[in-house]
């Protein structure tokens, strides 16, 4: 549960999927991919429906896991929140 408290989701570790939001959904799937220790994780819009506070919640856990060595690929739309966290950032413009 020690993902979940910093995750912000410590109350809802009994909870069924069908009772979550969307962001909660999210952070479950990112601490159940957590706890098998990943050498690498691939994160899809890890911020997507996610409030100010939560967000930086997301952003600390990514840097403790670069801060442990582990490869992160993240694709996301947010800018501010990609330079936050890349080492090295690819950016996609459409021509």
């Amino acid at each position: 549960s020690g993902l979940l408290e910093q995750l912000g989701l410590g109350g809802h570790a009994e909870a069924y999927p069908f009772s979550l939001s969307g962001g909660q959904k999210q952070r479950v799937a990112l601490a159940r991919a957590m706890m098998i220790d990943p050498e690498i994780i691939g994160y899809d819009e890890p911020t997507s429906a996610l409030d100010p506070e939560l967000r930086l919640e997301v952003e600390k856990l990514i840097l403790q896991n670069r801060e442990l060595g582990m490869t992160q690929i993240v694709v996301t739309h947010d800018l501010q929140f990609a330079e936050n966290i890349a080492d090295v950032l690819l950016k996609v413009e459409l021509k």
